[in-house]
């Protein structure tokens, strides 16, 4: 196997931006990565772990933000020069010990990479990270391409190593997931490490060591004001005679350099684009708004920069009119070129007449979210609205299985965050009175539900809980966690049974069964229904994609419809598997879709039968087998059936 393409020495690559900024920690010097997988960041530690150059770097996958935080402040306590990636709402999660080794201080090196996600593409919310760099006095850089994140990150690995304080690294969607050309620099023989000097007066954070850092922070902070004051990423353009000005930062600034092309208004217009985003350079956007009349600021996500800038202005006493945010750029979602524009436009009275916004490929197909052909999720959700209907108030929590949402399911009435589904839902029914049944992953479970669980056994809460193990985390990309199977997991990590931590948590009603084995996950929310205090449903079965694409699982089998009925238009409203297809008035089955997990047959076994790919019929022996295997409650798992049955 040859050296991975981002060990490469030199030359100009094609990269993704999450790539990019591999490479830059790379050429950093980085000695330790962790993260909790979160789009759209994902792809970052995904690569190194491809990359697998472990006399360079250690990584891992943390069970949750909070964790990987820790771990990452510990290793550049000890000297390590340090990466952390994660969401823009995993940053929530890891706040708590982000705030306090800002006053502490870190000697080996932090660099905190936060992916946020305007326009929501994968996320909850829109929340914009750079308030947490001013919160926490944090150093703050913003890439617009590529080739600036790879840039970015080795120079917030250099300050973070000078300051000896967490460096923020805030991406977006755009940035994370564009192409473009990097050029690489060279590597470092090995990882960057200092030695560790005990010294608790500065690392054990009691009161009186806590007053006497803050005031070293704010000390801090002015020397990074002055590196921002030199940065290399903070660019002026400026013109003689010219008044107007834009002041812009992240990937707005892409989209103000295209629309200044397309009005012909390069002349015509001062730019400042500031790529170190905190803190501010005081001393240029002071000298840029004494050039202008007026200067429009251009930033995707809250008014920050604009307030800022108006507030600069303000103590210098500057007479410069500040114009950013307005119905047309507003805080809501991604910029874009025509957007800019059409607030250029406005701006500089240009009075042209602008098309109106259209998609650029139009009138497609809508393909709204949902779940995977097979997926287990499915069958649990089609099980618990035949037993609960809407007699019951459903909690979701974050995952694929949040499109349980998704009608006929409609398994999802509120949501909050990563883990609520447990203590929400516990406080909900404590509050209402009403019967809660929640939905939690087996990630999610590891990540914030185990605290939640405990939580509600030992406040005697009322609750019933479907944790959905499907093996992997699925929805960010099948990264491992605790939960996986040891032979998935290598060496390198250690299986924790969920089963066995519910049971140690004190929960006494408990049961495991097959997510496909709709007799067993009916017969056991039965009895949980009519039974008090916690209870937990263990549904496990393998991601259908983690199966054949990781484990090599391929199931041989597919259903076909054997007979039209109001069995079979009933699955098709009911299960609503994207595998089924109207074929004129008839219910058909897509053998290119179908992932063979049967669970159709188990709905209307009259209706379906299962069929070998390629059309060859299956014996009815095996058939009577595998109904009868489902029949006494075991797992009738298609992917072994010929070797099982036939």
């Amino acid at each position: 196997m040859g050296k991975h393409p981002l060990l490469t020495e030199s030359g100009d690559h094609l990269l993704l931006g999450n790539e990019a900024i591999v490479r830059g920690a790379l050429e950093a010097g980085v000695a330790m990565v962790t993260c909790y997988p979160g789009t759209p960041s994902s792809e970052v530690v995904d690569t190194f772990r491809r990359i697998g150059a472990r006399d360079r770097y250690t990584m891992e996958y943390s069970i949750n933000e909070k964790v990987a935080m820790e771990v990452a402040c510990g290793a550049a306590l000890s000297g390590a020069l340090s990466l952390v990636c994660m969401k823009h709402v995993g940053l929530n999660v890891a706040a708590d010990p982000l705030f306090t080794t800002a006053y502490t201080g870190l000697p080996g090196g932090l660099v905190v990479l936060s992916a946020d996600d305007p326009g929501c593409h994968s996320s909850q919310n829109e929340q914009d990270n750079r308030g947490y760099a001013r919160l926490a006095h944090l150093p703050c850089f913003e890439p617009c391409s590529p080739a600036e994140a790879k840039e970015m990150t080795r120079e917030a690995f250099r300050i973070a190593r000078t300051l000896e304080q967490p460096v923020l690294l805030r991406t977006t969607t755009r940035v994370n997931h564009m192409r473009g050309c990097v050029s690489f620099d060279s590597l470092p023989d090995g990882p960057s490490r200092k030695e560790f000097t005990k010294n608790p007066r500065r690392f054990v954070p009691l009161p009186a060591v806590a007053r006497v850092r803050h005031k070293e922070l704010i000390g801090i902070l002015e020397q990074a004001r002055e590196l921002s004051e030199k940065s290399p990423f903070t660019k002026s353009v400026c013109h003689d005679g010219v008044q107007y000005g834009i002041i812009t930062s992240g990937v707005a600034r892409n989209y103000v350099a295209d629309a200044l092309i397309d009005l012909d208004l390069q002349e015509k217009v001062n730019v400042l684009e500031i790529g170190m985003t905190w803190p501010l350079p005081v001393e240029q956007i002071t000298s840029f708004l004494k050039k202008c009349s007026t200067v429009l600021v251009v930033e995707e996500g809250e008014a920050f920069l604009e307030h800022d800038i108006r507030a600069i202005a303000s103590r210098q006493g500057l007479a410069t009119v500040i114009e950013g945010k307005n119905k047309t750029l507003t805080p809501l979602g991604e910029y874009s070129k025509p957007l800019v524009a059409q607030r250029l436009n406005e701006w500089l009275k240009l009075n042209i007449t602008f098309p109106a916004l259209r998609p650029i490929v139009p009138d497609l197909p809508v393909r709204p979210p949902n779940l995977c052909p097979g997926c287990s999720h499915r069958a649990v959700y089609y099980a618990a609205r035949h037993v609960f209907g809407d007699d019951v108030v459903y909690a979701s929590d974050i995952g694929c299985y949040t499109l349980g949402f998704v009608p006929p399911l409609r398994c999802a009435d509120f949501l909050f965050c990563m883990g609520s589904s447990v203590s929400g839902g516990s406080g909900f029914s404590k509050g209402s009175g009403l019967s809660v049944v929640s939905f939690i992953g087996d990630s999610t479970f590891f990540h914030s539900g185990m605290t939640g669980l405990a939580n509600a056994v030992f406040n005697k809460h009322e609750l019933i809980l479907i944790i959905l193990d499907n093996g992997t985390t699925a929805m960010t990309g099948h990264q491992p966690n605790p939960g996986m199977v040891q032979e998935a997991l290598g060496d390198a990590c250690c299986h924790l049974d969920i089963e066995q931590i519910v049971k140690a948590l004190g929960v006494t009603q408990t049961t495991t069964v097959s997510a496909y084995n709709l007799k067993a996950v009916t017969e056991a929310m039965e009895t949980f229904k009519t039974m008090h205090g916690v209870r937990v449903l263990i549904a496990k079965e393998p991601c259908v994609l983690y199966a054949r694409r990781t484990l090599g699982k391929k199931k041989p089998m597919v259903a076909t419809v054997v007979a039209q009925n109001a069995d079979t238009e009933r699955c098709l409203k009911e299960l609503a598997c994207p595998a089924f297809y109207k074929k004129g008035s008839d219910v058909a089955v897509d053998e290119n879709l179908c992932s063979g997990c049967m669970v159709c047959l188990q709905v209307a076994p009259g209706s379906f039968k299962a069929v070998k790919r390629g059309g060859l019929a299956w014996t009815s022996s095996c058939a009577s087998s595998w109904q009868a295997l489902a029949g006494r409650g075991r797992s009738p798992r298609p992917i072994f059936l010929q070797k099982q049955l036939c």
